[in-house]
């Protein structure tokens, strides 16, 4: 994160997520100058990622859009849209339903992750453009950037910081921003 003449943050075009030496489910953050811990998934990092293997894809993804509980979470800068999570959002995670990998809204019986979630981890979620487009059955779904579980417990394969880098590393963020997992 380089600052401006005037003092602003410059956006940054890539942020890097490098395995933590020692545990699989640990990784850390680059961005620019500033590098943070994060939890990767339950199963660490793959090049076959597949839905609910727990593992974190290995790749480049782009930052799309993210979401927030404004209830919760309040005052964030950052260039990235963002859009407030309603008490009927939910993320479809079945992938024989039409809707695999997308926004649904409440009532919907198919699988699916509820985006207004109690433990906070979505208080903060960003959309990253894994099986996204094009979108393929059994590849993935809902792999976010999001807020961590305390202690750095692993994910089920998003990347996931505290709340406080969070709020460091949005301001350099913005629509298009590569997140690569190395």
């Amino acid at each position: 994160m380089e600052k401006t003449r005037a003092g602003a943050k410059r956006a940054a075009s890539t942020v890097v997520v490098h395995p933590a030496p020692g545990k699989k489910t640990r990784a850390l953050v680059r961005v620019g100058p500033l590098t943070v811990p994060a939890a990767i998934g339950r199963s660490g990092r793959s090049i076959l990622k597949r839905e609910g293997d727990g593992a974190t894809p290995i790749g480049d993804m782009k930052l799309l859009y993210g979401f927030t509980r404004g209830d919760h979470v309040r005052f964030l800068r950052t260039a990235l849209p963002m859009r407030r999570i309603g008490r009927d959002m939910l993320w479809c995670d079945q992938p024989d339903n039409a809707n695999y990998n997308r926004l649904v809204k409440a009532p919907f019986t198919p699988s699916h992750e509820e985006m207004r979630r109690g433990d906070g981890l979505y208080d903060i979620c960003l959309v990253l453009d894994w099986n996204i487009r094009p979108r393929r059955r059994h590849r993935g779904s809902a792999i976010f950037f999001h807020l961590i579980k305390p202690g750095y417990e692993p994910t089920a394969g998003c990347v996931a910081v505290s709340l406080r880098d969070m709020r460091r590393i949005l301001p350099v963020l913005r629509k298009g921003t590569v997140l690569r997992v190395v």
